[in-house]
């Protein structure tokens, strides 16, 4: 029996006649371009600050180093013993471990090069003659029609788009069935990928159109064990996902033949003080001297709050755009009276609200999808078939930091209330997503040139897919949380062993001064004839502020779900303890 997660948000609906569907993708071309066109303007009139982020891909060698630096493997490039990596490296499957294998085998015969003494050439003391003349290629910036008239950026990328669209095999949206997928996560994505999958992959990349194929519906097998969302892990814990994920993640693309690339953040200039152009992280510091225990900034949830009061059913929401000089002068109000709780938020046009959501994304000074895996996104649409641009998102959604992923929570969460109104506001998924794409995708410090727009466009098809399976994407694959108890099982052993080579047998408080162990104590040292059964406590676990958590033994700490199976868990954890305690949110 499977439980459906994934949102009913429906893509835009295509008629089966070619001058139907045109009309439609020419549509949602135009309403691209005029965002493209006002983030431009925004840039060029001074109506958002500056601020350069400069961005920049690692040389060989160095990103290994990084990698396996983050992945919590620091001691195979060191060289020195640790025994958290030998825990995480107990965990591996054989596909992951031949992943790090490869990295350390890059690091380590890069740096045997840049260490090697160079040979001296003969042409470095004779020189070299002149080069020949390089042939010069065009460029997609300049192409150009026969007559040799240059053509517009615009046109050139619809016009190759409607060639790739003739050329793929779609059938009609309004004529197909939905399709209904069940995700399976008791092992890793990179294992379960069959050779038919990886044939696929190298076969179909290009013959899919974005925005007019019925997307999937996922659901997902039902656990024993229970659910496990992102949020209900302790930090310790996340940190493991993490490291765990980002080793996933590489393996998944090396199976599809995919480069991982990351880039690193050199210099950013950003100011420190109001609601716009300030770093995440500085913001929600700020913000939590104002109210504490926020994950989301504070101006973020007041923008976003503004639009589902009045602009959920506002036509063509997001995509009309408000006065530029009201949004200018709002935008000046909100920097000096936000913090203040002096501004007029009834004065407001919800139009101008969009404007001033999109343009905080935009003005962050590092974007909400991370400088570091913005790469990973833009990979994702080099991969076929959907389940395998969800898995490969699900992966790069656990990287980013907590408030990131916060942020971005929320946000999609709004979008998909956006989407699931369409027939009032007339925006529907595909409308959604080509408006928000360039606002995502369009980093901070560029120029909007010819191939930023054009990957913006591919980003489209990211962002429905981050819309529509948003609840899939904050759950953690069960193989992960496996992998995770495994760790912890390896670092309590380790614990357990140093502490009885470290404790003087007559002082350790497992044994009596007899040195037998004391009544009445299980064999793992604990009394469970004082504890009372799970089925005995009298507090319901039916509210949403209170839950039931699993604390200690091989997890940190977790917050169970409402359909966890307890004996089935306190078999595979008997040395717990059960709490039942607020849940924070």
């Amino acid at each position: 029996m499977s439980s459906s997660v994934s949102r009913e948000l429906q893509c835009p609906q295509v008629f089966g006649r070619s001058i139907s569907r045109e009309s439609v993708e020419s549509s949602s071309m135009e309403d691209f371009w005029s965002e493209v066109r006002s983030i431009k303007e925004s840039r060029q009139h001074g109506q958002e600050e500056q601020n350069l982020v400069e961005a920049k891909t690692p040389d060989e060698g160095e990103m290994e180093a990084e990698w396996l630096q983050e992945v919590g493997l620091s001691t195979l490039v060191s060289g020195s013993a640790g025994e958290d990596g030998i825990a995480l490296l107990s965990t591996l499957t054989r596909a992951q471990a031949a992943a790090v294998q490869r990295r350390l085998d890059t690091y380590t015969q890069t740096t045997r090069r840049k260490t090697k003494q160079p040979v001296r050439d003969v042409r470095d003391v004779f020189g070299l003659a002149d080069p020949p003349a390089r042939i010069e290629f065009m460029t997609p910036e300049a192409s150009r029609t026969s007559n040799g008239v240059q053509q517009s950026e615009e046109k050139a990328l619809w016009d190759q788009t409607k060639e790739n669209n003739k050329n793929g095999k779609i059938e009609s949206q309004k004529n197909s069935p939905e399709i209904t997928e069940e995700l399976k996560w008791d092992i890793p994505y990179s294992e379960s990928l069959t050779a038919a999958e990886k044939e696929q992959q190298y076969q179909n990349n290009f013959t899919k159109r974005p925005g007019s194929m019925m997307l999937p519906k996922f659901t997902i097998r039902n656990d024993r064990l229970g659910l496990t969302h992102i949020g209900d892990l302790s930090s310790q814990d996340m940190k493991k996902i993490h490291n765990l994920a980002l080793i996933e993640i590489t393996t998944f693309y090396d199976a599809l033949g995919i480069e991982l690339k990351r880039n690193r953040t050199l210099r950013v200039k950003a100011k420190e003080t109001g609601p716009f152009g300030i770093p995440l992280t500085t913001l929600l510091e700020n913000d939590q001297k104002k109210v504490p225990g926020t994950k989301i900034p504070l101006i973020f949830q007041k923008l976003l709050t503004r639009m589902e009061q009045t602009g959920l059913d506002a036509e063509g929401i997001l995509r009309v755009p408000g006065s530029a000089s009201r949004v200018k002068n709002y935008r000046q109000e909100l920097e000096a009276k936000f913090y203040n709780d002096t501004f007029d938020w009834d004065q407001i046009h919800h139009n101008d609200v969009a404007c001033l959501l999109k343009t905080f994304i935009r003005e962050l000074p590092y974007p909400l999808l991370t400088v570091e895996y913005l790469p990973a996104f833009v990979a994702v649409q080099n991969i076929s078939p959907t389940k395998l641009q969800l898995q490969a998102l699900h992966l790069i959604m656990m990287l980013l930091p907590d408030p990131n992923r916060d942020t971005i929570k929320a946000f999609l969460e709004y979008l998909g209330k956006v989407v699931a109104n369409e027939a009032k506001n007339r925006m529907s998924l595909w409308n959604v997503s080509m408006i928000v794409a360039p606002n995502l995708f369009m980093c901070k410090g560029r120029s909007g040139n010819h191939e930023e727009a054009e990957a913006a466009t591919k980003a489209a098809n990211i962002v429905q897919l981050l819309i529509k399976y948003q609840d899939i994407l904050w759950t953690i694959p069960s193989f992960m949380i496996a992998q995770v108890r495994k760790m912890n099982e390896s670092e309590n052993r380790r614990r357990t062993r140093v502490t009885w080579l470290t404790t003087p047998f007559f002082f350790s408080p497992a044994f009596r001064g007899n040195g037998s162990p004391p009544l009445g104590s299980s064999p793992r040292g604990r009394n469970r004839n004082q504890e009372p059964a799970l089925w005995e406590l009298p507090v319901p676990l039916k509210g949403q502020s209170h839950r039931l958590f699993e604390i200690g033994g091989n997890i940190g700490e977790r917050c169970l779900d409402l359909n966890t199976h307890i004996l089935d868990l306190y078999r595979l954890n008997p040395n717990a303890t059960w709490v039942i305690k607020p849940r924070t949110l």
